[in-house]
């Protein structure tokens, strides 16, 4: 049978009303749809012209669209059937489902011809259209518009579409292919640099500034620049001038321990002067505080003599008053003399507010001599805090730290450090420290004990890494020794024990070295005593020859 083609002049329009909608309305909408065989007219609607997809019967007998149906419902009773003029009642309308069946049955093209040939009856084109290769659609990439046929979406996605995602081929993070050049040229990590110094060198950007503290090219002083070298080249330059001046620095080191000697001599006999001058302004003090006792004792007995003659003044005044009632004329004979013993009694009095004012210039001085004195005597005590300081350092490779305040530190849970300590005078230089409270595996239940390889003047001299075993020990303050003791060896490939870069390297030990339980509450030993505990280090120096 030759295909007819029905042309249709109206898109399909689709029915605004829920209850009476149909899904292929929705699928044709704004599309021109072509019958294969012609399209008899009972598909038609007569009021529209246009394709009767869900078709509804009036009670004249008639099929119409559901959208020129809702039309003349919403008339009321003034509409009439544009083919026999009859009045149309909304409750003699229904869904006619035997000429929706039959016109579902009818045979169609593809709304996508001519470039798709396919034909098939309309009740399957919205599965057609869900798989046609010709059906245009939106590129799913975010931010692309581009609307293209679903047969070149895919290559469009992976291969053309500038918003598509591809992965960085350094550090495997994905962006967009507009985006993906300009993160490889200023921003991936693992991407490889020249070094900013010239040194030859491709560095991942992200190591950068762990290259720059090694690159041999970066300028750099030599390590001896404190002892007095002024030496400062090229990384590598630097390196050799210190492995070939070896014998000139030690002499530079050499005379930095001897001006240190000095020194430490100079400040002992600075020390002992400073006592002897502490003694004589002792003795000043001492005997100004006997000057102004005396001075108190004089303007007592002042005080006193003056009271008295103040008395003895009223006396005479009231006697004068008393003599000048009954002598009269008598009076006037004797007054003279009385006149000059008040003249007397008044020059006393001068003389005791003169002492008074030498007094108070007593107490000035004695406060001045006693502000010196308070001078000196913090001097003094900043003087024996430094040489006690320098007495306490340890240089045999032992140490025995006393911790104060154990409760409270142990609260607290803060981090406690040793003195430093040395192996010899140019050995290497460690400190022990302790976490009362406990640390990482023993917080809250041990005291957790560590030995840290601290950054020394003569570490350049030393053999890295660091191999001398290490001894700690809680010390037992009853007398019956039952001390508790771990040593460990070090481990040659850990950091921890490499020669140290920053003033202190990570610290390595025991976390559990002994509960709270056995160190507070021991059966047979006392640990803690007068809230101190004492911790003993000790670092195996065989093998390690002075310099």
């Amino acid at each position: 049978m030759a295909a007819v083609e029905n042309e249709c002049p109206r898109f399909i329009r689709q029915n605004s009303e829920p209850e009476r909608s149909w899904e292929l309305e929705s699928v044709l909408t704004n599309r021109m749809l072509r019958f294969v065989a012609k399209l008899e007219q009972q598909f038609v609607c007569p009021s529209c012209s246009g394709i009767v997809l869900n078709p509804h019967q009036t009670g004249c007998g008639h099929i119409f669209c559901a959208h020129c149906i809702r039309t003349y419902i919403d008339k009321g009773g003034n509409s009439k059937c544009p083919l026999d003029n009859i009045s149309i009642k909304p409750e003699e309308i229904f869904q006619d489902k035997c000429c929706k069946r039959e016109l579902l049955n009818l045979e169609v093209y593809c709304t996508n011809a001519p470039d798709c040939t396919q034909k098939f009856t309309l009740c399957n084109l919205q599965d057609h259209l869900k798989a046609c290769q010709y059906e245009q659609l939106i590129c799913s990439n975010p931010g692309c518009i581009e609307t293209l046929l679903r047969k070149n979406l895919s290559e469009h996605q992976r291969n053309i579409c500038s918003f598509r995602l591809e992965s960085c081929q350094h550090c495997r993070q994905s962006y967009t292919i507009s985006q993906l050049l300009d993160h490889q040229k200023t921003s991936c990590p693992e991407v490889e640099v020249p070094c900013s110094n010239k040194c030859q060198q491709m560095i991942k950007r992200h190591k950068l500034q762990v290259h720059a503290d090694e690159c041999s090219e970066v300028e750099t002083d030599c390590i001896y620049k404190n002892y007095g070298c002024t030496v400062r080249d090229k990384r590598w330059k630097v390196l050799d001038h210190e492995n070939t001046e070896f014998s000139s620095h030690v002499r530079l080191v050499l005379e930095s321990n001897s001006k240190l000697e000095k020194q430490v001599e100079q400040l002992q006999q600075d020390m002992l002067f400073q006592q002897g001058a502490l003694k004589d302004k002792s003795l000043l003090v001492n005997s100004l505080d006997r000057d102004i006792t005396l001075c108190d004792s004089t303007l007592t007995s002042l005080q006193r003599s003056v009271e008295e003659q103040r008395v003895q003044i009223s006396s005479v005044q009231r006697e004068l008053r008393d003599l000048r009632d009954v002598l009269g004329s008598e009076l006037n004979e004797e007054l003279p003399s009385l006149r000059a013993s008040l003249d007397s009694l008044r020059q006393q009095v001068a003389v005791t507010e003169s002492l008074r004012e030498h007094l108070g210039v007593l107490e000035q001085t004695c406060q001045r001599h006693t502000r010196l004195l308070d001078i000196h005597v913090e001097q003094l005590q900043c003087n024996e805090q430094r040489f006690h300081h320098l007495e306490s350092t340890s240089y045999n490779g032992k140490l025995i730290w006393k911790v104060r305040d154990y409760w409270r530190r142990k609260e607290a849970a803060a981090p406690l450090n040793s003195t430093p300590f040395y192996t010899s005078r140019s050995g290497y230089k460690l400190s022990v420290r302790a976490y009362l409270g406990g640390d990482s595996s023993g917080r809250g239940t041990h005291l957790s004990l560590y030995v840290t390889i601290m950054r020394g003047d003569f570490d350049s001299l030393l053999p890295w890494p660091f191999r001398q075993n290490i001894t700690l020990t809680l010390l037992d303050q009853s007398g019956s020794r039952n001390h508790v003791t771990s040593a460990f060896s070090p481990d040659t490939g850990s950091d921890s024990f490499r020669r140290p870069t920053s003033d202190t390297n990570v610290a390595t030990g025991f976390p559990r070295f002994i509960s709270h339980s056995d160190l507070e509450t021991p059966r047979n030993s006392v640990y803690v005593r007068d809230d101190t505990l004492f911790i003993k280090v000790k670092v195996d120096t065989t093998g390690l020859d002075d310099l």
